[in-house]
């Protein structure tokens, strides 16, 4: 039987490493100037290196048999990222066929991450199990009534959704890594970074719409 322990290895390595930089760059995007030249550019680097975290994740679990929760979490920040990046492009809630083949075959990943919890007895703390599928449930189904918005409507809430999944992405990331690192002190070294990325999330998009309401009045005064 072959040693895949050196490409094991490897593939822990380059995740860890991914991530851990990914991170440093998720801090500098949320204090650089958004929209400036710098955020665009750490953005454009951060979903790189998320790409290479979620690509070494589903390796981790599908060729070198490890943790399967590895599978759900992956799922749930890659989401994030590819959502958040492509209504960055996008800016409308016109269907894609990209969009919605992304969006089912998360779902599929999750049912078959249900099931296999189901079948294995479920190891996990259940805050973690529920609160992690439940996100991106909840993100999924979002991304498909959003459909149903009238345009007119969904003219801001773009901007807001971006802010919303790409702090979600890089809280998925920090609650993975948070997790890992500080094992014996889960469930709260994984769940508490993700009340925190929740707090990030309201108070960004609370600014945005008080400074994007403060611009129109003072459009409207000219």
């Amino acid at each position: 039987m072959p040693d895949y322990s050196f490409l094991h290895n490897s593939n822990i390595l380059i995740h860890v490493v991914s991530g851990s930089i990914a991170l440093l760059l998720g801090v500098l995007a949320l204090t650089t100037k958004k929209g400036g030249k710098w955020h665009k550019k750490i953005g454009n680097y951060f979903l790189i290196l998320m790409t290479t975290v979620v690509l070494t994740g589903l390796i981790g679990v599908f060729v070198f048999k490890r943790n399967t929760f590895l599978l759900i979490i992956t799922v749930l920040s890659a989401y994030y990222g590819f959502s958040g990046y492509r209504i960055l492009k996008t800016k409308t809630n016109k269907p894609k066929w990209i969009d919605v083949s992304v969006a089912i075959a998360s779902l599929i990943s999750v049912s078959y991450f249900l099931y296999y919890f189901k079948s294995i007895g479920m190891y996990w703390s259940p805050v973690i199990i529920y609160s992690t599928v439940g996100a991106l449930l909840l993100i999924i189904t979002y991304d498909f009534v959003r459909y149903l918005i009238p345009k007119k409507a969904y003219r801001n809430i773009w901007l807001y959704e971006h802010i919303f999944k790409m702090i979600g992405a890089f809280t998925a990331l920090l609650s993975a890594f948070s997790g890992t690192v500080f094992e014996n002190y889960q469930p709260y070294s994984q769940f508490l970074p993700s009340v925190f990325g929740t707090l990030l999330q309201i108070g960004f998009i609370v600014y945005y719409i008080k400074k994007i309401r403060r611009n129109r009045a003072i459009l409207m005064t000219e």
